[in-house]
């Protein structure tokens, strides 16, 4: 029984630790991508073909995510309002949903999914097969050369793409709306116009910020410090993805709290 205890006061103390060691390196990560960022020279090339990657490559599923969500929004919504008689507030519902918590929330999701899995893989490759410790014998600083752009792009393509994931879902709400349960296009429109308001924008805009941040940040981490050969890699892949969604909807509901 005392062996058993021990055990898992081992395991449990190892755990803490190891949640410690991985915080303070990946503030540490973040703290030198923040300096470097400023430092001469800057690489536009690297910072520009990490947005791409980022930001037009996840174009198609931003879309596609966006549109179906606002679909379904309505179509829910409107069985819901329906009952009360208030139909006309499913343009609202649907713009402020998207706006406000879906929009960057889904878009930080789905992102994750594709880019920080990607990401993370890459430097884990990257370290596995020793090419970040040649950067380091040719006096080139991998966190400047590696992380700074990956999080650069993350921060900078996340509002874009929220703002997108928003446009469709409200289309796609519309569509719904409008053309398949016949609410009047000029109520729909004007009722969203009188409801959502700039704020309501920019609050979805500030959450992805952070969304970005969080994503970039825990994929140049986990691939960064991975281990183990190609096992470890995917390891570091999965965890990324993992860690940044939890991340994610935490910090959702976090920022939630402050600013509405």
């Amino acid at each position: 029984m005392i062996r058993m205890i021990k055990a898992y006061l081992e395991k449990l103390g190892g755990s803490a630790e190891k949640f410690v060691t991985s915080t303070g390196q990946m503030a540490m990560m973040l703290a030198q991508a923040v300096m470097y960022a400023f430092t001469p020279p800057v690489k536009p090339r690297n910072i520009f073909k990490q947005m791409e990657f980022v930001g037009v490559q996840s174009l198609f599923v931003v879309v596609l995510t966006g549109t179906f969500t606002g679909m379904v929004l309505a179509l829910q919504s409107y069985n819901a309002l329906k009952r009360f008689g208030a139909e006309s507030l499913v343009g609202p519902t649907v713009a402020l949903s998207m706006a406000r918590e879906l929009g960057p929330v889904l878009t930080g999701l789905m992102v994750t999914g594709r880019a920080g899995s990607a990401m993370a893989t890459e430097l884990g490759t990257m370290r596995v097969t020793e090419q970040i410790d040649a950067l380091y014998t040719m006096a080139v600083n991998p966190v400047k050369y590696l992380v700074v752009p990956r999080i650069i792009a993350g921060v900078f393509m996340f509002p874009i793409l929220t703002i997108i994931t928003d446009f469709v879902g409200v289309v796609g709400g519309y569509m719904v709306g409008v053309r398949l349960l016949g609410i009047n296009p000029g109520v729909y429109i004007g009722r969203t116009v009188d409801f959502v308001q700039l704020n309501d924008i920019l609050i979805g805009l500030e959450k992805s910020l952070v969304f970005g941040l969080i994503m970039s940040l825990v994929a140049c981490y986990n691939g960064f410090y991975a281990t183990g050969g190609a096992e470890g890699v995917g390891r570091s892949a999965t965890s990324s993805v993992v860690t940044a969604s939890v991340l994610i909807l935490v910090s959702d509901y976090i920022l939630s709290s402050f600013l509405s």
